[in-house]
Parts: C-alpha cells; sequence; structure tokens
C-alpha cells in the first residue's frame, strides 16, 4: 500500500488549498496509487479473488468521482486525468 509518505506527497500534489484531503482530485490520485499496487499485486497471485473484488470497487468509485468532476468542472477533470496519465 502507500507508505504515509508517499500519501503526504500525494495529497501534497493535489491538493487545492492547505489542509485539503476531500477534493476529489486527491481522492483520485490516492486511489489511483492503491490501484496501481493492487494490479501489480494480482499479477502475482492471480487467485486473490478477496483483493480483485476490493480492486474493482477502487476502481468504480473512483470512475464515479471522475464522472462527477467531469460534470461539475470539466478543466479540472482534464487536468486530473493528464497528469494521472489515465485512460477514459
Amino acid at each position: 500500500m502507500l507508505s504515509a509518505e508517499s500519501k503526504a506527497q500525494v495529497i501534497a500534489d493535489y491538493q487545492r488549498a492547505t489542509g485539503d484531503t476531500g477534493s476529489p482530485e486527491v481522492q483520485i490520485a490516492l486511489l489511483t496509487g492503491k490501484i496501481k499496487y493492487l494490479t501489480d499485486h494480482l499479477r502475482e497471485h492471480q487467485k486473490d479473488h478477496h483483493s480483485r473484488r476490493g480492486l474493482l470497487k477502487m476502481v468504480s468509485l473512483r470512475r464515479k468521482l471522475l464522472n462527477y468532476l467531469m460534470r461539475r468542472h470539466r478543466t479540472r477533470y482534464h487536468d486530473v486525468v493528464k497528469r494521472l496519465e489515465i485512460r477514459r
């Protein structure tokens, strides 16, 4: 998973104001880190179905946050997708 230092760095990179941890950009960035970690884990442990379910839930949550951001603030959405290199 993400270490405390890497999580703090992600929050610092994507926060909109000082102390911001709840904005969609921060949440999407944190979920992307977790998704990348679980994807690598599942490449080695193909039969770990419990982790696969968690991964699918995280992907679904990230998709919902991206849809929200696209509806409300299209420029912020495009910025996040570009910075995280997420396929759309």
